[in-house]
């Protein structure tokens, strides 16, 4: 029976429409994520036939703040556990079962619809054209769950443009052979027993730039990487911080933490790692909307590289 294990929950993320309890989930250890597209502007019930909501929700949903240029997150279930928003066909392929993190992106990527929606004044996300803010924090996504839970950051060369993507139209679908033995990121138009043809034509290879770009991890359209600095510093790994380091580090983050208002610091702060750095870093999380658990000082890829750590 596989187990759960690495944080459940994403950082910042409201279980405001929480449906783990009303429906049965599968423990699975992740090593897929699966993207979709809302085809909406607001967070959906996911109600089936019966009216009951959450039968179709992913693990969680992004919704965008345009004010702010950030995306919210919603979770439904736990990250290893199985969501409800593939099909899954009787005596098929295992889908929403199969080691698989799904995560909703509201928006479009229809062009009919994101012309219609444009005419109309409708704000919105049209993913294969989506601002820099929102596929950063897409990205910061994925680079969680690389970094916590292990999901390769590659994934199909094919990401065909929406309705061609739709069915196996562009011929970008797995097969179930490929499917049991796929690890890494793929959209909704990539699962087989599906015809879904989201998230379209979304810019794949800028999500794993940027997200590995958070991770300080050369991206692949770089095969000798610079041998110059990074301009901030990579994250060093959540079990680095628990072993109360002595770096440079921790002083620079400190210095970061200072400048952007979220001391807590009485002298310092580093090079050492205290409970005053711990305490600064939670100042911080609840400054960019983490709740809760969420906020216990400890630091993730994308609360760092929010950060923006000098290089030391």
């Amino acid at each position: 029976m596989p187990t759960r294990t690495g944080p459940q929950f994403y950082p910042g993320a409201s279980q405001a429409y929480w449906y783990e309890d009303t429906f049965e989930a599968t423990a699975m250890e992740v090593n897929v994520a699966c993207l979709h597209t809302t085809e909406g502007t607001t967070v959906p019930t996911y109600a089936d036939s019966q009216g009951r909501k959450g039968a179709s929700a992913p693990n969680l949903t992004a919704r965008p703040n345009f004010q702010q240029k950030k995306l919210e997150w919603f979770q439904h279930f736990r990250i290893d556990s199985s969501a409800r928003a593939l099909a899954n066909r009787y005596g098929g392929v295992e889908t929403n079962t199969l080691n698989v993190v799904q995560a909703e992106l509201i928006g479009t990527c229809d062009p009919a619809t994101h012309a219609k929606w444009t005419k109309a004044g409708v704000q919105h996300i049209y993913w294969p054209e989506a601002p820099a803010w929102a596929l950063r924090d897409v990205a910061e996504f994925l680079a969680w769950l690389h970094s916590e839970h292990g999901v390769p950051l590659s994934g199909p060369v094919r990401w065909p443009a929406y309705p061609s993507s739709y069915a196996n139209g562009a011929g970008q679908r797995m097969t179930g052979e490929q499917w049991s033995s796929f690890k890494g990121v793929c959209g909704h138009m990539h699962v087989p027993e599906n015809d879904h043809g989201d998230p379209g034509a979304i810019d794949f290879p800028e999500l794993l730039a940027l997200a590995k770009a958070a991770l300080g991890l050369p991206s692949t359209s770089q095969p000798n990487p610079p041998t110059t600095k990074p301009k901030y510093e990579p994250f060093p790994g959540a079990t680095w911080f628990r072993k109360a380091p002595r770096s440079a580090i921790v002083t620079a983050m400190g210095k970061r933490l200072v400048a952007e208002g979220c001391s807590a610091y009485a002298s310092g702060p580093g090079p050492q790692w205290t409970e005053a750095d711990r305490k600064s870093y939670a100042k911080w999380q609840r400054k960019l909307g983490y709740t809760g658990a969420a906020a216990d000082g400890w630091p993730g890829p994308a609360s760092w590289a929010a950060l923006k750590v000098p290089n030391v």
